[in-house]
């Protein structure tokens, strides 16, 4: 019975984001063609992201460990742990006033309808590809001067192995924050995990615990990722 409730749970979050896109889908694509506009564009993928994340039943609680919340008129770039796919809605609750572009995998630009809207809010990388690998720091730059923000998960995805609390962090935010002088938005985000796995039997709705780690200024690649990676691997492994 519990595996039956979550399919159909899981039916309506994606009937709910099809409504979403079909309502906001060509508002998106008109006001991102121009970088310049973006941030009209970003009003209608927020609200796409607050309904349904509010809208599947999930709520979060925020816990600032620095005691501040990012400059609204500062760029970013936001990294935090990689659990499930409504950490990208959240992300996009979070932050009304940082219109944010995700480093997204290429290859999903190739599911109908959203694969439209994906290629124009995203920066797509085929991991396989240096020379895409490469553009992405190019691209995320030119964005950022735009007044876009950059979320980066820096696992490179979701790790398969369950057992695995924190993947290996790639290179990518820090390289981008070192050459470009962006600072960084560490969060761990606890909860998604067990609530929206990847297994459609399972989940429930609830809060998500979204704890702001700290806002790390540039510095040298390697010490901002042992230490975005400590902080988010402590906070992870705290109640266990």
């Amino acid at each position: 019975m519990t595996r039956v409730l979550n399919y159909i749970w899981r039916g309506w979050f994606l009937l709910l984001a099809l409504i979403m896109i079909l309502l906001f889908g060509i508002p998106v694509l008109l006001l991102s063609i121009k970088e310049k506009h973006f941030k009209y564009a970003y009003i209608f993928i927020r609200l796409f992201c607050v309904v349904l994340f509010y809208g599947a039943g999930f709520r979060y609680r925020l816990i600032l460990e620095n005691g501040k919340r990012p400059d609204p008129n500062q760029n970013y770039i936001f990294i935090a742990n990689h659990t499930s796919t409504i950490d990208i809605l959240l992300m996009s609750v979070l932050h009304p006033h940082h219109p944010l572009c995700f480093i997204g995998k290429a290859e999903l630009a190739k599911i109908p309808v959203f694969g439209i809207l994906y290629r124009r809010i995203c920066i797509l990388v085929d991991r396989k590809s240096p020379k895409s690998r490469a553009d992405v720091y190019r691209k995320a730059a030119d964005k950022m001067r735009h007044g876009q923000n950059i979320v980066i998960f820096p696992e490179g995805g979701v790790p398969e192995d369950p057992e695995i609390v924190l993947g290996e962090f790639k290179d990518g935010a820090f390289i981008l924050s070192a050459k470009h002088g962006f600072p960084i938005v560490v969060y761990t985000f606890k909860g998604l995990k067990e609530m929206f796995p990847f297994d459609n039997g399972r989940g429930h709705p609830g809060t998500v615990r979204v704890y702001q780690n700290g806002i790390l200024n540039p510095k040298e690649v390697n010490e901002m990722k042992t230490l975005s990676y400590s902080l988010i691997k402590k906070t992870l492994e705290l109640e266990k």
